[in-house]
């Protein structure tokens, strides 16, 4: 099976199934695992914040982020399309007793300026009203295709939220395939977000793990909350040595993903019905909407099942992701599969 359903499938490499051998281990609990101990001190290196923590989910590391910023009552202001917002079950009533307000990207991009976030802040309000407490960031931004932040966007809005003493969280699952794709370090993509979730299990195509990185004082907090939260993991040396492998050398292959990427949404253009702008494809994420086929998506996508590609129905689209387990043949083979499914349109052209 072609599995572009998400970066999350990928196995493990040699690379990494050997260092997951090798590595060294102590309880994390009591902060013995050397292992652990190095992906965090790296992490914090490469991001340039003081301290970072490992933690078994992206989920995790951003509730935990939400926990520390915010005071039950509050809202959390965040892109409709988030995330922390439509994938992590509530969590933020849940675990931190605040409310999301959801607000619109008016260019699709996922990523909202200042002003769309200014004209929903609740900073002097009435005493009746839910105070602003929070503003969360995501790039790339998964619902909108993998669309990318710049440095000088986030800061921006990091910038004007710390004047009104307002905290900002990036959730960057996906941040290295945003530094690909624009040429930039993470640590300049995030430099002013108080506080920055990574994926280590999806892109980076580490089994297990993400990182939550930020100040001193707030990761001495944050290990408070992992372990509150059940993620305290013992000798877990082992995944960390497969996510050491992962922030140090899955960089730089990403360029292929997003080659692949943007292959794959080349061939999905031409297809009769489909809407998709293939020019807004940059990193590893292609959705494109079916709607105008006359097919629903849950429908095309158990057909390209039956002929050995699999990917994610949401509503009336299908989105794909490319990532290391899937090769530029791969592709060829996707696009002839949906062609098969969908028809070849008047611009098509054999494979």
């Amino acid at each position: 099976m072609i599995d572009l359903r998400s970066d999350t499938v990928t196995k493990p490499t040699q690379q990494m199934r050997s260092a997951m051998a090798a590595a060294e281990v102590g309880d994390d609990v009591y902060g013995e695992d050397p292992t652990v101990n190095r992906l965090q001190e790296r992490a914090a290196e490469i991001f340039e914040k003081e301290a970072a923590l490992f933690v078994p989910t992206g989920s995790m590391g951003n509730q935990i982020a939400v926990k520390l910023h915010t005071k039950p009552g509050q809202e959390i202001l965040i892109e409709k399309r988030g995330h922390i917002f439509n994938s992590e079950l509530g969590g933020p009533a849940v675990n931190s007793g605040v409310m999301v307000r959801p607000l619109k990207s008016t260019d699709g991009s996922g990523h909202l300026t200042w002003d769309e976030i200014a004209a929903a802040l609740h900073i002097e309000t009435p005493y009746y009203s839910s105070p602003t407490g929070l503003i969360c960031l995501e790039n790339t931004h998964n619902f909108a295709g993998g669309r990318v932040m710049s440095a000088e966007h986030c800061a921006d809005i990091c910038d004007r939220a710390h004047m009104l003493n307002l905290p900002v969280h990036m959730d960057g699952a996906r941040i290295f395939n945003a530094s690909v794709a624009l040429g930039t370090p993470v640590a300049e993509l995030t430099r002013k977000c108080d506080s920055v979730q990574f994926c280590l299990s999806k892109g980076l195509g580490a089994p297990v793990g993400s990182m939550l990185v930020g100040s001193k004082d707030f990761i001495d907090e944050a290990l408070v909350w992992r372990k509150r939260l059940g993620g305290g993991m013992r000798q877990v040396g082992i995944l960390a040595a497969a996510g050491l492998i992962a922030l140090e050398e899955s960089p730089k292959r990403l360029h292929e993903d997003h080659e692949n990427a943007s292959r794959l949404a080349e061939g999905i253009a031409e297809l009769p019905g489909v809407d998709l702008d293939p020019e807004k494809v940059v990193t590893n994420i292609v959705i494109f909407d079916v709607a105008g086929t006359g097919r629903s998506s849950r429908e095309v996508c158990s057909q390209l099942k039956e002929k050995g590609v699999l990917a994610s129905p949401y509503g009336s689209a299908i989105r794909m992701v490319t990532h290391r387990d899937v090769s530029a043949e791969d592709i060829e083979l996707t696009i002839v599969a949906l062609r098969s499914v969908l028809g070849r349109g008047d611009h098509a052209h054999a494979f």
